[in-house]
Parts: C-alpha cells; structure tokens; sequence
C-alpha cells in the first residue's frame, strides 16, 4: 500500500546498509540506490550519509524515518483490520515482562469480560525491543515499563507503580543498610541491558554519580522469576517493581529493604507510533485494558 520507494527507505533504516536493504527486498542493490535518490529529489533534502564508512541518517532523514515510520505501521494494521472484519477486537500488542506477567492478566481478564469474542495476541519482551517491533509494524501498540523517545510515539499513563529494594527475610548485610550506597557491598541480581526494570535503577544510580558496575557483584539473568528465586534464598538483593513481587511480600519469602533515601515510583505507558491515524482505537484500546469499559471522559476520542 505504501510507496515503493518508502518501502526502501525504512530498509535502508532497519539495516543501515545498501546491499543488506537490498537483499532484505529482494532487488538490486542499484534500484535500492535509485529509490532513495528519487526520494531525496521528490522531497529537495539529502536523507542519508556517510561518517567514515558507516551510514547514518541526516536530520530530514530522521523526520522523514518518523512520519515514514508510522505510515507503515498504519498501512499493516489497515490490513489487518481489512482482512478481520469478522465484528470481533483484535489486539495484537506488547508489553515488559513484569506488566505482561503481573498487571497484564488481569486487565485481559476484564476485556473479555466486557468483549468474550475478542482476539488476543501478547508479545512479552524488554522496552527495547518492543520499541523496535513497533517502529516496524510487528505489534500495534505497546504496554512498557521502560523509557522512550516521546517525539517517536504518542502515550498514557496505564499505572503508577512502586520501585523497591528486596531482599529474603534473613538476609545479612555487610553492613547496615540504611541508604542505597549502603547497598553497594551487596551482590545485585538484575535484568539484562534493556530492561525498563534494569533501566529505572540505572537511571536512580545515575542521579547519585554511581552504576551497577560499582555493586560488589552483579548477575545478570534474563528472568524475573530466576532472580525472585535467587534473592528468596538469600543468595543477594534485587530491584522489582512491586506488582511483581507482591506475592512474595505477602507470604514473607521476600522483605522490602527499607532505605531512608529511597522511594522511587515509576509509570507503565501504554504507547503507539506518534502521528497514528488509529489513535482513537488506541486510545479506546487503552481504556478497555485499564478500566474495563469505554467511558473515558478524560481522553478525546
């Protein structure tokens, strides 16, 4: 549905290199040349070049990305909307792995309640990553716990959640722990690099001049529920935002570090490409999954 030669140009942007776009669409690498050109005559601006040897976007290349960007994300979800008119809600989506395995469940639960016929597909992966399949086209709108651009996507706010220090409840400290440098001596379980969860207490460490790497030890694992299970049995501390160990606080397998210099909260957003023609089924979207219901006097429809 889109141009061509638009078609190309988000190749180029996904792979940073003619020959790779080229392969990427099954053409030549030539005609990769001669639709960016074209485009760049259409519009009178340069949208790429060269720093060395690696390509990167101008600045009308950027701006061009953006809008180019959405239009493709439209131009899918058109379709499959085309092809799914059926009377039913199809939710294709992503969201971090604490909202998709902790708050996730029971927003779903309320959306088939209100809609039973409604088709359901969930991606769990980190911020980065969906941000990356929503730039693409690969899910419609995303449920992130994790920072991100705010000129590239529209957004709201699904929740406000807590941020907090954990530990098993016979944890010792190698000394005690009344600030967050106290914590330092410890060894810190946290999420791989592009974890909203990780994100969040780096940027925390940041504002303080300090880094995970300034811990005694860290262990990175891919799992919440490896770490949960790793700081349960008191083998260090981790950062969680509360829903996901909520359980645990309740049956007493894991204690709230409690630290005089730390009360840290932090908004899950619910987010699509900025410039969507699509924004008032996103915004409806949006209530549903948080409220159940599609009376959303605070939101223009």
């Amino acid at each position: 549905m889109l141009d061509f030669r638009i078609e190309t140009f988000l190749a180029v942007c996904q792979t940073m290199n003619f020959t790779k776009a080229a392969e990427l669409l099954h053409i030549t690498q030539p005609a990769v040349s001669n639709h960016i050109h074209a485009l760049e005559r259409q519009y009178g601006v340069k949208l790429f070049q060269y720093e060395g040897k690696q390509l990167s976007l101008t600045g009308p290349g950027r701006l061009f990305w953006q809008t180019a960007a959405t239009m493709h994300h439209d131009a899918r979800h058109l379709c499959d909307s085309l092809r799914e008119l059926d009377g039913r809600r199809h939710l294709r989506f992503g969201a971090t792995l604490t909202i998709g395995e902790y708050s996730m469940p029971g927003s779903l639960l309320r959306l088939l309640e209100f809609e039973p016929d409604a088709g359901v597909q969930m991606l769990v992966a980190n911020t980065a990553e969906l941000l990356r399949l929503l730039d693409q086209g690969g899910i419609d709108f995303a449920i992130v716990e994790g920072f991100f651009p705010k000129r590239a996507y529209d957004s709201l706010p699904y929740s406000t959640e807590r941020y907090v220090p954990v530990c098993a409840p016979g944890y010792r400290f190698a000394s005690d722990a009344l600030r967050l440098e106290d914590l330092l001596e410890e060894r810190l379980f946290i999420r791989e690099p592009g974890s909203g969860t990780r994100e969040v207490l780096e940027r925390v460490l940041e504002e303080r001049n300090l880094t995970v790497g300034d811990f005694r030890q860290t262990v990175e694992l891919g799992s919440l529920d490896a770490i949960k299970t790793m700081v349960c049995a008191g083998a260090g501390i981790s950062f969680f935002f509360q829903p996901a160990v909520q359980a645990e606080l309740q049956m007493g397998r894991l204690r709230e570090i409690p630290l005089n210099d730390f009360a840290v909260t932090h908004d899950f957003t619910f987010l699509w490409r900025k410039g969507s023609v699509f924004a008032p089924y996103y915004k409806e979207t949006f209530a549903l999954l948080k409220d159940g219901k599609l009376s959303m006097p605070d939101i223009a429809r």
